[in-house]
């Protein structure tokens, strides 16, 4: 199984049932790999989802992913501050190179900056259609 880490929007997107993405989101709670998350994220999590959605799917959400055996709990001990257009979104690439994930999961193009060939280190960056799609052919 590999490291997935998955930047908020995605995570919105996948997990409503109506939504063209919520097999990723299923494949998840199926154990299908490990969602590599760390405490600011988890707190991104929440706040956004919260405000977009609701309290309670945030809680059912928080919980849910809190409680899975497929879950890695990552404290990145260095902030590498690879995307300088949105620093926020840091988060996810530090928790990502900590865990030695596979990929970070995301349709926003502050990531785009990773797929340089000069970044270091290298991060793999998939979209929500192409993750979708991988993890339909497994």
């Amino acid at each position: 199984m590999d490291n997935i880490v998955i930047d908020t929007n995605s995570l919105i997107m996948a997990i409503s049932s109506r939504s063209d993405y919520h097999k990723i989101w299923e494949s998840f709670l199926a154990g299908d790999y490990y969602l590599c998350i760390s405490n600011e994220i988890m707190e991104e999590y929440a706040e956004v989802i919260s405000r977009n959605i609701s309290v309670n799917v945030a809680r059912y959400v928080i919980y849910t992913i809190l409680e899975r055996k497929n879950v890695k709990q990552i404290t990145p001990y260095y902030k590498w501050n690879l995307i300088k257009a949105d620093p926020d979104d840091n988060k996810f690439v530090d928790c990502a190179i900590a865990a030695t994930a596979k990929y970070v999961v995301t349709n926003d193009h502050h990531f785009d900056v990773l797929r340089l060939k000069d970044t270091f280190p290298t991060v793999e960056i998939i979209n929500l259609i192409d993750f979708r799609e991988l993890i339909t052919r497994r």
